[in-house]
């Protein structure tokens, strides 16, 4: 049994954060599958690099822009076969799982962040162009973005939450989520028949926090604070998930939100290149991860469940950057608010290097 296996035994699902044609095509994927990865993630910063770093792409962008298509057709011309060519990959996990794990995520467009209304249209209308059961749409966490989950949840659509970056995203999440399967089970469909996770961003939140440390020379506790609000977002999971609203719901085979740890490759090299994958497994979990860690964890990684953690150190971490006046809560809201405008700043670089392609095949 390697190390994705063992983890899986333990009850966390290891998925991909990485889409690429070549890779689908080249079998590459297919082992990852093989090997035990039981689901994917893409996003706008990955879609920008896997279009303008392959010519894989440029036979498909010449027919289309031929064909008088506009830029923005064109991009998600390639990102649905992209991801439907995953999401057949993925449907026996899917099946044998009964809907629990085998699923690929597509995100709404960036510039649709605070704009309810857009988001509800955009995530339907992809969710029926990719056409695939097991297609998850990401969601950000943002004030617009959680009305918008909950009803294309009660739509039976699946959602992936995403840029959740603190303990507030993330308990607003989870209410978004169990309203719209309140509403889905209201209307006598079977709630079962949707899933969701809860993308908590981790990494990022050192770099911020380290970053300050260093400055003070503060050194005792660098490098602990992503981990800390991470196991404190999985004690909120566990007593949000067994609550008596939830478990009304839970009879009528309703499935727990999970959590899901994005954001899990290290960007610090002085630590572990492991560190944000070891350190987070536990029943109900999901760790997203690109390539590079994900060989690192099959490498040296340390399966052994690691959630629920010690309470009382936790609080003790926590207790500690409070007194030194780090407020997370005010960080992880900026960080939110970087990462909507890194993906947007993606989304549109992704657009010009279409553009770029389509110009550069008549000059």
């Amino acid at each position: 049994m390697n190390n994705v296996e063992k983890v899986s035994s333990l009850g966390q699902s290891i998925w991909i954060d990485y889409i690429e044609r070549s890779f689908i095509e080249s079998g590459t994927l297919g082992e990852w599958i093989s090997a035990g990865v039981r689901g994917l993630t893409s996003n706008p910063s990955i879609f920008q690099k896997a279009i303008s770093g392959s010519p894989v792409y440029d036979q498909d962008i010449r027919r289309l822009a031929q064909q008088s298509k506009p830029i923005m057709n064109i991009y998600e011309a390639l990102a649905i076969e992209d991801v439907r060519a995953a999401a057949d990959l993925f449907l026996p996990i899917y099946r044998r799982s009964g809907g629990a794990d085998g699923y690929i995520s597509l995100e709404v467009s960036p510039d649709l962040a605070h704009d309810t209304e857009g988001t509800v249209a955009e995530a339907r209308r992809l969710f029926a162009a990719v056409d695939r059961p097991n297609l998850m749409i990401k969601i950000p966490a943002t004030a617009a973005g959680f009305p918008a989950i909950t009803r294309v949840l009660a739509a039976g659509i699946n959602v992936n939450v995403t840029l959740i970056f603190g303990l507030h995203h993330y308990q607003q999440a989870a209410e978004a989520y169990i309203s719209g399967v309140e509403q889905l089970a209201a209307s006598s469909v079977n709630p079962a028949a949707i899933a969701s996770v809860a993308s908590f961003f981790v990494s990022r939140l050192d770099t911020a926090v380290d970053a300050w440390l260093e400055k003070s020379n503060i050194s005792d506790v660098l490098g602990t604070a992503a981990i800390t609000q991470s196991r404190a977002a999985y004690d909120l999971f566990r007593s949000i998930f067994s609550g008596p609203r939830w478990q009304k719901l839970s009879h009528q085979g309703a499935r727990v939100q999970r959590l899901l740890w994005a954001s899990t490759s290290t960007k610090n090299p002085a630590y572990s290149d492991t560190r944000y994958v070891d350190a987070l497994i536990g029943e109900d979990t999901v760790n997203t991860v690109p390539p590079d860690t994900l060989k690192a964890f099959q490498d040296h990684g340390r399966p052994q469940a690691a959630l629920p953690a010690d309470s009382s150190k936790r609080e003790a971490d926590l207790k500690r950057l409070t007194d030194l006046g780090i407020n997370l809560e005010t960080i992880t809201e900026q960080l939110q608010q970087d990462g909507v405008a890194a993906f947007a700043d993606s989304f549109t670089k992704l657009l010009q290097s279409v553009e770029d392609k389509i110009k550069g095949f008549y000059s």
